[in-house]
């Protein structure tokens, strides 16, 4: 990471997202940091949060938000619920500091349209958090298909599952979330595919069911989504929350390019070394190689000492959201949606 003149001054808003700790343990490593964070608010005894988790990483802690924005942070990391991005980036912004948002954006259109009109008017940077566009095999895959290697691409399959994110209840409590795996996993390759192809999604038809873990979620546990893009290529994404409590990794993203001239797939998360565990005889998967967290915080880092819009930006953020919004309005309606009526579907609904 980049090291600026002095400290940089980095506040945490929320533990609430599992994503916090990473970025935590990343951050207080980091000699050019200087690191603070805040967890307010009525906590589940079942989960670690506030005070208790702070203490548990060995970070400095402060009991409100208003005390952590008194300490005039540089930047913010928002990794509150997702209902609770606007009110956070919001405050930040007004605080005058740049603001790397957890994903998705927000959980309607209005709020995120709502957080890009704060952080212009504040000056400031509004990055949100896709880890996965930075990874060497992404940058590689973009390379190919920049050179024209694939030829005319068609269509692409996206997958991503994992497990019911079980550590912080929030997550399946459409109130906070803003819905289930739907909105927890379409972001991710939407995201990507945005990064590779540039084009604009146009229509989106989606099915969800909550077979999985029915007696413990309160949202969509499964779906398919099916995007069409105005440079006429068909993407289909699988965001369930598949995997087994049991499963020596949380899931995994990848995506499979199809082209004219080729096919390419890739597995994000692939490289693992594979065992068994001794005692108990249970499969142990060990994932190595780059930290894409850490080429996110880099990034982020590094735009706000150059005071720089990094991607993927707010815009992004939103195009993101809105498929995910789209997919949920086609679950529910059983209609395919065009994109580009949400934000009248929202406003009228």
């Amino acid at each position: 990471m980049r090291t600026p003149d002095r400290p940089l001054k980095i506040a945490v808003m929320s533990f609430a997202h599992t994503h916090a700790r990473g970025y935590i343990e990343l951050l207080k490593s980091t000699r050019s940091v200087s690191l603070l964070t805040s967890d307010p608010g009525e906590h589940s005894t079942a989960e670690l949060r506030g005070r208790a988790f702070a203490e548990h990483l060995g970070v400095d802690y402060v009991d409100s938000y208003d005390e952590l924005m008194a300490w005039q942070p540089d930047a913010v990391i928002v990794t509150s619920e997702n209902a609770r991005h606007r009110a956070d980036v919001e405050r930040a912004a007004k605080a005058g500091a740049h603001i790397l948002c957890e994903k998705p954006l927000a959980t309607s259109h209005a709020d995120g349209v709502a957080m890009l009109e704060a952080a212009d008017a504040a000056g400031v940077i509004l990055m949100v958090a896709f880890p996965v566009r930075f990874a060497s095999t992404f940058s590689r895959l973009k390379a190919e298909y920049d050179a024209g290697q694939l030829g005319q691409v068609f269509s692409v399959r996206g997958s991503n599952n994992g497990k019911l994110p079980s550590e912080r209840a929030w997550f399946t409590d459409p109130a906070l979330s803003g819905g289930g795996a739907l909105v927890d996993h379409v972001v991710h390759i939407a995201d990507l595919l945005e990064a590779l192809m540039g084009a604009t999604p146009v229509s989106v038809t989606a099915v969800t069911n909550q077979k999985l873990h029915a007696e413990r979620a309160r949202a969509e546990t499964a779906g398919l989504v099916t995007i069409s893009y105005d440079n006429g290529v068909i993407a289909a994404i699988d965001c369930s929350w598949s995997q087994p409590d049991s499963a020596p990794t949380w899931g995994g993203v990848s995506v499979t390019v199809a082209g004219t001239s080729g096919t390419v797939a890739v597995d994000f998360f692939g490289p693992r070394a594979r065992g068994l565990d001794t005692a108990t005889g249970l499969p142990i998967e060990a994932p190595y190689g780059p930290n894409f967290d850490e080429a996110l915080l880099s990034t982020f880092i590094d735009a706000v000492c150059a005071d720089a819009q990094p991607q993927p930006d707010g815009n992004v953020g939103l195009r993101t959201l809105d498929i995910v919004l789209a997919a949920q309005e086609s679950a529910r309606t059983g209609r395919t949606i065009a994109v580009a009526d949400i934000a009248s579907i929202a406003s009228n609904g």
